[in-house]
């Protein structure tokens, strides 16, 4: 099929012809996106660059320590060669500060030149990454501002009108998504981490941990109608073990105390536990959108993020070896695992959800017995346009569901406002009636029961099943 056909063939008017020719732009003569959402399993890594960690724009740097000699083009080569062993077809997201973009020095311009090779060779995304926390440190305005001056800057060195389908921000604020959908015309965004809380200096709990329309009201909560709902898919980065998440932060030994960001996240589980262990947790987590996940939503998908500078605080071999086993493994045991950038996956979805108000996400975890992933714990997620629900019971003892997390998108949300570098906002969290990492004395877990008719019934409306 040439390229003008599959654009006919596949979205044929409006939203649909843009983001499909989206995807088209974005790969090699030859090499078709997929477009198909409901069947598919899916993968989105982004190696990210930087100049020093948490950077969030050019002299707002939280950390000091320089990475400069430890991005190099051996290292990211070799970081992407691992990507491909066995996987030929597979593509992702280079995700570059702004400090990366204008470094002058030789190993920089390298990488990014690298980079626009990847594109043109593999169809793989150049895009922005500002910092994990930019919302944190700086006015909304300003992060519009650096924006666009990145996504000029890379539209430059990979050449051909080049622009990117997505952004990656880490926690980006719902005034940012609109500028990006409004006047970037970009309408995907990493743009929440889920369950970020009390760790890595700040968080944002409360949100999806699957796609959704963001609100105009905070960037957590999904759009409640047509005049809220702004036209920017908001994605995750990582995704998570449930029941590791349940905890705020983390403390304690790396392997045996309990860490909140557990996950697919190398630096959680390769560099924490080793090859072995690792690799058993992020493939047990992968087990839930890839097995259970599929049957209940109908599709799969797990984001992740791997730092470039990893190659050479934690070893080269060792990062490229995890690599290679986790591309290789994940498609041994799902061979139809499709591995797309950000932008193409989000595009996918915007493709085939036009709003928040078709979906309803459900997933299921029993602990896989490593670390704080109980094996005795049973977690059952619901998450749709109007809340989330976790219930959390010990399936050895056979106890009662207990409701561990109930987040309404009902009610009002507001961001806060007035962040700076020398005056952060360090929590962006929607935490209202039960929140999942028990902090106030409302957070005590309940059974379904015990909420509020109002509430119950709101829960019946789109989860009919947990009626009694």
């Amino acid at each position: 099929m040439d390229r003008r056909s599959f654009v006919k063939n596949t979205c044929l008017t409006g939203a649909g012809l843009l983001a499909g020719t989206q995807l088209l732009n974005a790969m090699p003569i030859g090499m078709l996106a997929p477009t198909q959402l409901m069947g598919g399993r899916f993968v989105t890594l982004c190696i990210m660059i930087r100049t020093t960690p948490w950077e969030v724009s050019r002299d707002v740097k939280l950390h000091p320590r320089d990475e400069g000699k430890w991005h190099t083009l051996e290292g990211v080569k070799r970081l992407r060669e691992a990507f491909g062993t066995n996987n030929p077809n597979g593509r992702l997201t280079w995700g570059f500060t702004l400090n990366a973009l204008e470094d002058k020095r030789t190993n920089f311009a390298q990488i990014r030149e690298y980079a626009a090779y990847c594109h043109a060779k593999y169809g793989d995304e150049v895009t922005v990454f500002p910092g994990y926390f930019p919302a944190m440190y700086l006015p909304p305005a300003r992060i519009n501002k650096e924006l666009s001056e990145a996504l000029q800057i890379i539209s430059g060195f990979v050449g051909k009108r080049y622009k990117p389908q997505s952004v990656i921000g880490g926690f980006l604020p719902a005034e940012s998504l609109k500028y990006l959908a409004d006047k970037e015309n970009i309408h995907v965004a990493q743009a929440v981490i889920w369950s970020q809380h009390n760790i890595d200096g700040g968080g944002a709990d409360g949100s999806l941990s699957y796609p959704y329309y963001p609100s105009t009201e905070h960037f957590c909560k999904p759009g409640q109608g047509k005049k809220d709902l702004i036209d920017c898919v908001n994605l995750d980065g990582w995704s998570m073990d449930f029941i590791c998440a349940r905890q705020s932060g983390q403390t304690g030994h790396e392997i045996t105390g309990y860490n909140s960001r557990r996950g697919v996240g190398p630096i959680e589980t390769y560099k924490g536990w080793g090859l072995d262990l690792g690799h058993r947790e992020v493939m047990h987590t992968q087990s839930i959108h890839f097995d259970k996940g599929v049957e209940l939503n109908g599709f799969g998908w797990v984001p992740n993020i791997w730092e470039a500078q990893m190659v050479y605080e934690f070893g080269m071999d060792f990062i490229c070896d995890a690599m290679k086993m986790w591309v290789t493994d994940t498609l041994k045991r799902w061979p139809d695992t499709q591995w797309v950038s950000f932008g193409e996956f989000g595009n996918i979805w915007r493709n085939h959800y036009k709003s928040n108000d078709d979906y309803n996400y459900k997933f299921v975890e029993r602990g896989c017995g490593l670390g704080d992933s109980y094996n005795n714990l049973e977690i059952r997620w619901f998450m749709n346009k109007a809340f989330r629900l976790a219930l959390l019971r010990d399936w050895h003892h056979d106890t009662p569901e207990m409701v561990i997390d109930f987040t309404r998108y009902d009610l009002p949300a507001h961001e806060p406002t007035g962040a700076r570098p020398d005056h952060p906002v360090k929590d962006w969290s929607i935490i209202n009636r039960i929140n999942q990492k028990g902090l106030r004395p409302e957070d005590k877990p309940v059974q379904l029961k015990e909420l509020t008719a109002q509430e119950q019934a709101l829960i019946y409306k789109y989860c009919p099943e947990l009626k009694a």
